[in-house]
C-alpha cells in the first residue's frame, strides 16, 4: 500500500515538472532564508531531488533542496518566503520543487493544480532572484505577525511554568544564591530556611550588633472575634518576635495592592514605630490581618508576594461559628453603649470587667442567623484555599484555649527559641452558650436539622 502511494506521488511530481521548456519567467523575488522546516513528505524521482508541500494560504511555504558534494543525500537546508507571487491568491494545492543534479543551480519548478501553468527559474548560490515585482505583501507585516506569534508563545510558556511551580523554583534557587553571598550568611543555615531568613536594613535606625540576625517575616491570617487579639499577645510576651496588630484596619492602607505592598514593605523593613518594639533583637515581624482587610480582595497579588519574600501565614480561625456570633453582637453592643466608663474595650484585662460585658445577652435575628454562619464558613474556606501555596500553618481557638502547648508549634514553625508565654486578656464569655443568648429557645429550634446544628451544643465541626 505504502509502495503504491508512493507511486502516485512520483507520477503527479513528474506530471507537474512537465513542459518546463515551455514554462513562463515570472517576476519574482525571494528574501533571504529565515528558518528551517521540515517538508511534509520527500519525494525520490530518477535522478532528481523533490520536495511536495501543500499550502494552506496565500504564503507560499517552500523548501529548498541541495546535494551534497559527491553525495547522493537529500539536505533540506533553508526556507524561504515566497512573497510576491501575485498568482498565489490562487492558493495551489501542490507545489514541487527539484533540482538540477548535474548543475550549481537550482531549478525551481512550481506547478499549480489550479493552474494549468508552470513556472522556471535559475537560482545561483545566493539562494535569491531580483527582479521587478508585480506585487509585494509587505515584509514588515509578516516580520510583525511572526514576533507577535513569538510573545504569544513566550507568555503561554511562561504561565505555564508558573502554574507549575518551576518559576517559583528559579526564583528560589537565585535567591539561595544570593544570600550566600551577603555576610552575615550561616552556613549551617539548610537551604530550604533561607527564602524564610532576611537580614533587613531600616532607614530609619541602625541594627547594630542585631545586623547579623536573621528575621523572620509572618502574617497573622484572622477573622474578627476568633482570638487573634490574644493569640498576638502571647506570641508578643516572646523577646524576639514583634507583632505589630491590625495594621490594615486603616482603609488608606489597603486602598490598592499598591498601598498595600507598600505597607508590608515598610513593615518588613522594620520600619514600622509601634508597642511591639523590643529592646531584644527582633528575630520575627509580622501584624494581625483580618480577612475582610483587602487580603481576599487581593489574594492573587498578595499570594504572590508572601512567596516572593518569603513571608509566613499564622491562619487563626474558630470552629464554633455560633459563638463566634455571640461575641461579634456583644461586641458591637459595648461600642455602641460603652458600658466600662463610658468607654468601649474589645480586650479586657480583669474578671471583673469581663464580667460586666458577659451580661449583655443579644438576641440573634433568626433571619439572618444561617446567611452569617455560611458567610463565615465560607470565607474560612476560601482563605485556606486561596493561600494553600504558601507556607502556612492553620490554628483553630478553640484548640488553643484547651491546649497552649499548640504555641509552641508556632515559635517552632518560626524556627525561635521556646519561651513560656503569657498574655493579660481575659475571656469574656466562659459559660455555656445558652447562658450567653437571650432568645435560645428559637435559635436552638431553628438550627436543629441544619449543618449547623452541632454548634448549640459547643461542638466543633
Amino acid at each position: 500500500m505504502q509502495e503504491a502511494g508512493r507511486e502516485r506521488d512520483r507520477a503527479a511530481a513528474a506530471a507537474d515538472l512537465g513542459g518546463v521548456a515551455a514554462s513562463v519567467r515570472p517576476t519574482v523575488s525571494l528574501p533571504p532564508a529565515v528558518g528551517l522546516l521540515f517538508p511534509r513528505r520527500c519525494l525520490w524521482l530518477g535522478d532528481h531531488y523533490q520536495l511536495a508541500v501543500a499550502t494552506r494560504a496565500s504564503i507560499l511555504l517552500i523548501v529548498l533542496t541541495r546535494r551534497a558534494k559527491g553525495s547522493q543525500e537529500l539536505l533540506c537546508r533553508s526556507m524561504f518566503l515566497l512573497i510576491y507571487l501575485p498568482e498565489l491568491e490562487t492558493r495551489p494545492n501542490l507545489i514541487a520543487v527539484s533540482e538540477s543534479p548535474n548543475d550549481n543551480s537550482l531549478s525551481l519548478h512550481v506547478a499549480f493544480h489550479e493552474m494549468s501553468v508552470s513556472f522556471f527559474f535559475q537560482l545561483q548560490d545566493t539562494a535569491a532572484v531580483s527582479t521587478k515585482p508585480a506585487k509585494r505583501y509587505p515584509l514588515a507585516l509578516w516580520i510583525g505577525i511572526l514576533g507577535l506569534i513569538m510573545l504569544v508563545a513566550v507568555y503561554i510558556f511562561s504561565l505555564s511554568l508558573k502554574q507549575n511551580g518551576m518559576l517559583f523554583g528559579l526564583m528560589q534557587t537565585n535567591l539561595i544564591e544570593k544570600e550566600r553571598e551577603k555576610p552575615c550568611h550561616d552556613p549551617s543555615i539548610p537551604d530550604t530556611e533561607i527564602p524564610y531568613l532576611h537580614y533587613p536594613m531600616p532607614n530609619t535606625y541602625d541594627r547594630k550588633e542585631c545586623a547579623c540576625t536573621g528575621v523572620r517575616f509572618f502574617a497573622i491570617l484572622s477573622m474578627q472575634r476568633s482570638g487573634s487579639g490574644w493569640v498576638e499577645t502571647l506570641l508578643n510576651s516572646h523577646p524576639n518576635i514583634s507583632s505589630n496588630g491590625e495594621i490594615f484596619s486603616v482603609k488608606e492602607r489597603r486602598s490598592n495592592i499598591t498601598a498595600i505592598t507598600k505597607t508590608l514593605d515598610r513593615l518588613y523593613n522594620l520600619d514600622w514605630y509601634s508597642s511591639a518594639a523590643k529592646n531584644e533583637c527582633t528575630a520575627a515581624v509580622g501584624l494581625k490581618w483580618m480577612l475582610n482587610q483587602g487580603l481576599m480582595k487581593h489574594h492573587q497579588e498578595i499570594v504572590e508576594y508572601f512567596n516572593r519574600r518569603g513571608v509566613s501565614a499564622i491562619f487563626l480561625l474558630r470552629r464554633n461559628l455560633l459563638r463566634r456570633y455571640v461575641s461579634i453582637l456583644a461586641n458591637a453592643h459595648d461600642s455602641a453603649m460603652k458600658q466600662l466608663n463610658g468607654t468601649h474595650k474589645a480586650h479586657v484585662h480583669s474578671k471583673h470587667e469581663a464580667e460586666i460585658l458577659a451580661q449583655y445577652k443579644p438576641t440573634i435575628d433568626k433571619k439572618t442567623l444561617i446567611t452569617e454562619l455560611k458567610r463565615s464558613d465560607k470565607l474560612a474556606a476560601d482563605a485556606l484555599v486561596n493561600f494553600k501555596n504558601t507556607r502556612h500553618v492553620v490554628l483553630y481557638y478553640e484548640d488553643v484555649v484547651s491546649n497552649r502547648t499548640m504555641l509552641m508549634d508556632v515559635l517552632d514553625f518560626l524556627r525561635l527559641p521556646k519561651r513560656k508565654l503569657f498574655s493579660r486578656h481575659v475571656k469574656i464569655h466562659t459559660k455555656r452558650l445558652c447562658d450567653h443568648i437571650d432568645n435560645w429557645a428559637d435559635v436552638t429550634d431553628f438550627l436543629k436539622g441544619t449543618p449547623f446544628e452541632s454548634f448549640l451544643n459547643g461542638s466543633r465541626r
